[in-house]
């Protein structure tokens, strides 16, 4: 017997998750240090911050981890510690040059895992740990992870997407969730070649011009994640649930709140959606439109019988604030 699918309820739900709570805190922050304004070069609010740089720009970024996720799988945190940093990178079409990390735990022991996972990933993923910080004798422990990259002339940012383009996502789903945790690991275990060669798939759409905006799906999943772009673009859309990439056997509720190892949104100008899923579908990688954009600045999402339900409206607030005209000619 097939179960009704509750959309309004569905669309609090996503509006409502920790993932999404989280990206709301940026907006105090945005504004306390008054970097909201979408006139500046490269306005802030991306994956990575991109810092012009001759013909390109040099991508810098950092990611923090949860004191509980540290502790509860330690060696995945430090694995993830380079493996988030490079979807960051990879987002925005660059490639990693570097990172560092600092790091704070009760003593050596207790780093062990930790270095392990940042060592494994950084060899799969060819990219090296070039120094960071360390403390041996904290109270409590923590770990972040900063990176360096570089992309060459077109970047993929937040804040380009256009009304009439598609909505894209493409996910890995050759891999499992690190239960019970909502991360989706397509990722350990796999070869680095394969890790590398995949990766490498958003500069070489940017560079070849296939698209303009693109973000990496973060902890507030698929359509969270999507929220950010739009808002960032001051666009409005709308998803449907059921062309979302997902694993046959994962139930859609928990899907939309899973964490993809590699997972990324991408907005394209509708002749060249098909050159850009092509590209995916030869690694062996799920993609497909799941929305098209508008000039609504409403997101919706649409249940597999054409009922639509508001997920945020950003006429009405922000999310993490990044979307706003505060510059001088605002």
């Amino acid at each position: 017997m097939t179960v009704a699918l509750d959309l309004p309820a569905l669309a609090r739900q996503i509006r409502e998750a920790r993932g999404v709570a989280h990206k709301r805190d940026i907006d105090a922050v945005i504004t306390r240090l008054g970097l909201g304004s979408r006139h500046a070069a490269v306005p802030v609010g991306d994956d990575c911050a991109a810092i012009p740089d001759g013909d390109g720009h040099l991508l810098f970024a950092i990611e923090g981890f949860l004191d509980g996720f540290v502790a509860a799988d330690p060696y995945f945190a430090g694995y993830c510690g380079i493996m988030v940093n490079l979807s960051d990178v990879a987002a925005m079409g660059g490639r990693p040059l570097a990172v560092v990390d600092a790091l704070w735990s009760r003593d050596a022991a207790a780093t062990d895992p930790i270095l392990a996972g940042l060592s494994d990933a950084a060899a799969l993923y060819g990219v090296p740990v070039v120094g960071g910080h360390t403390n041996t004798r904290a109270t409590s422990g923590a770990l972040a992870v900063a990176v360096l990259g570089r992309a060459g002339g077109r970047l993929l940012t937040s804040f380009d997407a256009a009304p009439g383009d598609d909505l894209i996502a493409a996910i890995d789903l050759r891999g499992r969730f690190r239960e019970p945790h909502p991360y989706w690991d397509a990722s350990t275990g796999a070869p680095g070649e394969r890790l590398r060669g995949d990766l490498a798939l958003l500069p070489g759409i940017a560079e070849d011009g296939l698209a303009a905006a693109a973000k990496d799906i973060s902890m507030a999943g698929v359509v969270g994640t999507a929220l950010m772009l739009l808002e960032c673009s001051q666009v409005g859309g709308v998803i449907d649930l059921a062309a979302i990439p997902r694993p046959a056997p994962v139930p859609l509720a928990r899907w939309l709140s899973a964490f993809p190892s590699f997972g990324f949104l991408l907005s394209v100008r509708p002749d060249r959606t098909p050159a850009v899923l092509a590209r995916f579908a030869e690694r062996g990688i799920a993609s497909a439109p799941i929305g098209r954009l508008d000039a609504s600045r409403v997101a919706r999402v649409r249940g597999a019988a054409g009922e639509e339900a508001v997920v945020w409206d950003f006429a009405a607030g922000p999310l993490i604030g990044c979307g706003r005209d505060t510059g001088p000619d605002a």
